[in-house]
């Protein structure tokens, strides 16, 4: 059976000159990448990103407010199962199953040194007036890549929306906030010192974005290293 044709959609050079950056930066590592996805396939996805209506499900934790949207509404926390979503667009679902291949993961995991084997989650979040997203540690596990994709034009530099990485659970001690939100990804290792979150929006704007989480998953124990 013929592999399917994942070529001309990301801009891996992109990616890979920023691993260097990415393996040195303190006090975990993170990075921001511009121009991830060729124009071509980002304009596609632009154009056919979900419009935010009541089939979302808001999170409004005192710790958050987003609008996230799962594949075939799965649950937030479950790993996601293959296959498509009829009601996401055929560039979309064709970004999961990249996200799900080999090729995909394998470059990220070249990229960052973390050994991730597969996608455990790929999900829309996206923040409106009023969202926010206090600092906070995941800690999942210390085989986890979080990578934040953005899909929204004319973002005026120093808005908040991206998300921030911070050396503590304090926006006020801040490092580094994704400036550009057209075509752009923020990711980071997650680990015990992986503080970020999202400044709190005020502007009439909606910010269009997904996250995807790489992880090690052990095949013979069927087990994902955030399980231990």
């Amino acid at each position: 059976m013929q592999s399917e044709d994942f070529s001309n959609m990301v801009n891996w050079d992109n990616l890979f000159k920023q691993s260097s950056a990415f393996k040195n930066s303190e006090p975990f590592s993170f990075a921001f990448i511009e121009n991830f996805f060729t124009d071509k396939f980002y304009n596609n996805l632009f154009e056919t990103y979900p419009k935010i209506e009541d089939n979302w499900v808001i999170s409004s934790a005192m710790s958050k407010y987003q609008h996230y949207k799962t594949w075939n509404n799965t649950h937030i926390n479950e790993p996601d199962k293959p296959g498509n979503d009829p009601s996401f667009s055929e560039y979309f679902n064709k970004l999961k199953r990249y996200a799900e291949s080999e090729e995909f993961v394998s470059n990220f995991r070249k990229f960052s040194g973390v050994p991730v084997s597969k996608s455990r989650t790929i999900n829309f979040v996206s923040y409106k007036k009023g969202g926010f997203q206090y600092p906070h540690i995941h800690n999942s596990s210390p085989s986890t890549l979080i990578i934040m994709l953005y899909f929204s034009k004319g973002w005026n530099k120093g808005d908040p929306g991206g998300t921030y990485m911070a050396t503590e659970e304090d926006e006020s001690k801040m490092i580094f906030e994704p400036y550009n939100l057209n075509n752009s990804i923020a990711l980071f290792h997650d680990g015990p010192m992986a503080a970020h979150g999202v400044r709190y929006i005020t502007k009439d704007v909606t910010r269009q974005g997904m996250q995807i989480i790489l992880e090690e998953y052990d095949e013979e124990s069927k087990r994902w290293s955030s399980d231990n």
